[in-house]
């Protein structure tokens, strides 16, 4: 129970009942509950009560389930946001000055229009070895998905050059297996668009377990 308590100058006495009934909540010493307490001190004891309970409050806030789902959702968005900027624009502009385009945008032009559904957007590495835990981008450097194609289902991979060189990694290689083995249930194609400087030498022979 959160409750409110106001004290002034010269008139302390009328609220000493009611701290001392809340001192065990809000963990008070006994021996400043006395009549001839000093307003100073009791509003020292009023700042720690506010604290104490404003503590209980925000930890209360934070567990909320709305408040939950609502930073979960806002992170989901930015992690989104960073796959489908690949490498970044310095990475892209790059690419088309060399005369190529990204990885997504060759996607784009190969399926019909709105049909293209990309799986496994946010997947990435898991090497922590060589500083790589710090170049982490949702993606690991390659798009997969399936659509239309002149109206029928294929699948397709597009290798991104621009986050690590489009290197292969243990993940990259799997989220490439993955469309293969989803397309040889329905007897699909499957388009490999490659743009790779390799293996990805960080992760040894992990990188050629795909």
């Amino acid at each position: 129970m959160t409750s409110t308590i106001r004290i002034q100058r010269g008139n302390t006495s009328r609220y000493v009942h009611t701290l001392r009934k809340h001192a065990t909540q809000f963990r008070f010493s006994s021996t400043i509950l006395t009549q001839d307490a000093h307003a100073n001190t009791m509003r020292g004891c009023i700042f720690q009560a506010t604290k104490h309970v404003s503590t209980s409050t925000r930890t209360a806030i934070e567990n909320d389930p709305s408040t939950v789902k609502a930073a979960f959702r806002q992170r989901l968005s930015q992690e989104r946001a960073r796959a489908l900027m690949g490498g970044g624009e310095t990475r892209i502009s790059k690419q088309h000055t060399r005369g190529s385009l990204a990885a997504r945008e060759r996607l784009s032009l190969l399926f019909d229009s709105n049909t293209f559904r990309e799986l496994d957007t946010l997947k990435s590495h898991r090497c922590t070895e060589f500083g790589m835990e710090h170049q982490d981008i949702p993606g690991d450097g390659v798009v997969t998905g399936h659509g239309l194609v002149n109206g029928r289902i294929a699948y397709a991979f597009s290798q991104d050059f621009t986050v690590l060189g489009g290197s292969l990694s243990e993940t990259h290689a799997q989220k490439i297996c993955k469309i293969m083995d989803m397309a040889l249930r329905i007897g699909a194609p499957v388009i490999g668009l490659n743009d790779s400087g390799g293996a990805r030498i960080q992760e040894g022979v992990d990188s050629l377990a795909g």
